[in-house]
């Protein structure tokens, strides 16, 4: 097997298991909010500017408190 052959496997490899969450992901699934975060990401993503992404920041908020993360994580409001 050549180098290169054996950097594509591995980097195939590198892909096929980035696809098990992670310990970040593991996280953000437990907050109840992983839909809103994964939007309020996107957003920023696409306009590079969180000043236009408040309504996904809103939302993000809203779930955050619904879900009771700001107590189990003893988050206060700035």
């Amino acid at each position: 097997m050549s180098k290169s052959e054996s950097d594509s496997k591995a980097a195939a490899a590198a892909v096929e298991d980035d696809d098990e969450p992670d310990d970040w992901d593991k996280r953000i699934f437990s907050t109840g909010c992983a839909a809103e975060n994964t939007k309020m990401n996107d957003c920023y993503y696409e306009k590079k500017d969180w000043r236009l992404c408040r309504e996904e920041l809103e939302n993000f908020r809203k779930c955050w408190k619904q879900q009771q993360n700001d107590k189990r994580t003893e988050m206060k409001d700035a």
